[in-house]
C-alpha cells in the first residue's frame, strides 16, 4: 500500500506484481481494496493497482463547501503522476463512467479499456444526482442493489468484508456533508454519446443481467465501433464482486485477444 500526491489530495493505492499496468477504479462509495478477487486473478500476469478516488477508502476528503473534483482529471493526474503509459483500465460504476470519459478524451491512449456497471445515459439532459447528508448514526454504509440478498445468504463474510473495506472516515465525511458535483463532469457526461464513437482502444463492455445499467452498457458497445461486450447472468451491480470469477473469465479472455504489444 501507498498514498501519492495528486491535484494537492492525498491519494491512496494498492499494488501487486509487474509488467503492464492494470488500473482498476472503484465505484461510488467502495473503494481500491474491493477488487482484491481481480488482484488475485491478475496479479501474477500484470502490474495491478487500484486506488481510492478523493472523498472515499483511505484517500483525503476534498474541501466542505467546494465542488468534489472531477475524476477524470483524477485518474489523468494519478496516471502521470506514477509515469503510466498506455494501461488497461477497468471500472466499474462511477470507475467505469471516468474511464469512459477518459477514453472520450484519449480515444486511442489506453492497451484496454473494461468498463462495468455503466455505459452512456440516454437521457443527457437529465438532472445530476444529489446525496442527502447521512444519519450520524450510521457507521456501515447501505450498498443497495449492488449486491444482491442471495450472495448475502450464500456469502455473509464475503459480504460483511464489502461493508467494512468501504466504510471508511473518509467517505462517512463525505457522506455527512457532500459536496456539489462537479460542472465539468456533468457537462462533459451530456456530450458522452457525441464523443465516444472516436474510441479506438479495444473496448469490452461488461454488466449483470440485473443491473439497471444494461441499457446504459448497451448503448456504450453499439456506440463504439468493434467494442466487445459480456452480460453476466444473475450478477448485479458489481458484477466484479459478487461474480468475480466469470468477470475474471471474460475479462481476461478479452485481454488474451487485444494485448499483443510488448510491455511498456
Amino acid at each position: 500500500m501507498a498514498w501519492i500526491e495528486v491535484n494537492g489530495q492525498d491519494i491512496y493505492y494498492v499494488e501487486k506484481g509487474s509488467g503492464r499496468p492494470f488500473v482498476f477504479l472503484h465505484g461510488m462509495s467502495s473503494c481500491g481494496e474491493a477488487w482484491w478477487q481481480q488482484f488475485d486473478a491478475f496479479g501474477e500476469r500484470f502490474h495491478v493497482i487500484a486506488y481510492d478516488s478523493v472523498n472515499h477508502g483511505h484517500s483525503s476528503n476534498s474541501p466542505r463547501g467546494e465542488d468534489e473534483p472531477d475524476r477524470t482529471d483524477e485518474l489523468e493526474a494519478f496516471l502521470a503522476a506514477l509515469g503510466i503509459e498506455r494501461p488497461i483500465l477497468a471500472g466499474n460504476s462511477m470507475g467505469g463512467a471516468t474511464i469512459t470519459r477518459w477514453a472520450a478524451r484519449h480515444p486511442g491512449d489506453a492497451a484496454a479499456l473494461i468498463v462495468s456497471g455503466s455505459g452512456v445515459a440516454g437521457d443527457a439532459a437529465a438532472p445530476p444526482r444529489t446525496l442527502k447528508p447521512l444519519d450520524p448514526d450510521i457507521l456501515f454504509l447501505p450498498i443497495g442493489d449492488s449486491l444482491t440478498d442471495g450472495f448475502k445468504s450464500a456469502h455473509p463474510r464475503m459480504h460483511e468484508r464489502y461493508l467494512r473495506i468501504r466504510s471508511t472516515a473518509t467517505r462517512l465525511e463525505y457522506m455527512r456533508n457532500p459536496r456539489p458535483r462537479n460542472p465539468q463532469t456533468i457537462e462533459e457526461s451530456k456530450t458522452l454519446a457525441e464523443r465516444v464513437s472516436d474510441i479506438t482502444s479495444p473496448l469490452m463492455v461488461v454488466v449483470g443481467s440485473l443491473d439497471r445499467a444494461v441499457p446504459n452498457a448497451e448503448r456504450l458497445h453499439r456506440l463504439v465501433s468493434g467494442s466487445r461486450y459480456s452480460l453476466v447472468e444473475g450478477a448485479p451491480h458489481n458484477v466484479y464482486y459478487e461474480a468475480a470469477e466469470p468477470y475474471n473469465e471474460a475479462v481476461a479472455a478479452f485481454l488474451d485477444g487485444v494485448i499483443t504489444e510488448p510491455t511498456p
